[in-house]
């Protein structure tokens, strides 16, 4: 591997960025928008390009923490210089069209695309029960009001003046990955490790008696059943971003560069 590459400089890239130079391994460019350039350079110090053959000149490990925009507007370009891309934007892939491009892509470039587990654990335990089969795959998001501003919620529900907890969504992981795109990477990772964006039940909700956002996923099948929930702090720098979620992709490129590691 030559060089390490982010997406985006916002609060999950800065703390990327400066957990993988503690672990010795520093990032060598940033990918932004045309115009960001000085910007991206400020925040995190390195050289700073605006197309996926920029930074692909200058890493072959990519960490896409610019949402579902990074990962449509860059995530093909990028497999198609054989890069391998970890990402956190796995609800971008309820769309087909987007993940068939980057399939046909990463063919005919020879990159590779991992999925950092983001802001969820048990992830291992899910994938290792589809072997068996799955019966049922339950995912539960529930987070304070102000984590669903900016969101469909806000059509269904009065945030400011909720008093209990409510929820504003029920369908399947695809409907919710597609219809809260800043939200729902959580529902659409338990849908990749387990039985799929249309099979995957979801359930989110607003919940103004709680400080931190809660997800919960509940499995069926040949292994038994589980129910793991996880109670989740956000970075310091933006409420919005989950602190594990930013982790995940520390830990993804840490497995890529390590001999041994869970």
């Amino acid at each position: 591997m030559t060089g390490i590459g982010i997406i985006g400089y916002g609060a999950i890239a800065r703390y990327v960025a400066d957990a993988l130079a503690q672990d010795g391994t520093p990032i060598s460019a940033v990918l932004a928008r045309p115009g960001r350039e000085a910007a991206a350079r400020a925040a995190l110090g390195v050289e700073a390009v605006t197309d996926a053959a920029g930074l692909a000149a200058h890493a072959r490990l990519v960490v896409d923490c610019a949402g579902h925009a990074g990962l449509s507007a860059h995530g093909a370009a990028l497999l198609r210089e054989g890069c391998e891309v970890v990402t956190l934007s796995l609800g971008a892939l309820a769309d087909d069209a987007l993940l068939a491009t980057l399939m046909s892509a990463a063919e005919t470039g020879g990159g590779r695309m991992r999925l950092a587990s983001g802001a969820i654990g048990a992830l291992d335990a899910l994938s290792a029960a589809t072997v068996g089969g799955l019966s049922h795959v339950r995912y539960t998001g529930t987070k304070p009001p102000g984590g669903w501003a900016g969101s469909p919620a806000e059509d269904v529900l009065d945030l400011a003046t909720l008093s209990e907890a409510t929820a504003h969504f029920t369908g399947s992981a695809r409907q919710a990955a597609l219809s809260y795109p800043k939200n729902a990477n959580v529902a659409a990772a338990v849908a990749l490790a387990g039985i799929g964006f249309d099979a995957t039940e979801v359930q989110l909700i607003a919940d103004p008696t709680v400080t931190q956002n809660t997800h919960r996923v509940e499995a069926e099948g040949a292994f038994g059943r589980f129910d793991f929930t996880i109670c989740g702090n956000a970075l310091p720098d933006n409420p919005k971003s989950s602190a594990l979620a930013a982790m995940s992709a520390v830990r993804a490129v840490q497995t890529r560069t390590t001999w041994m590691r869970f």
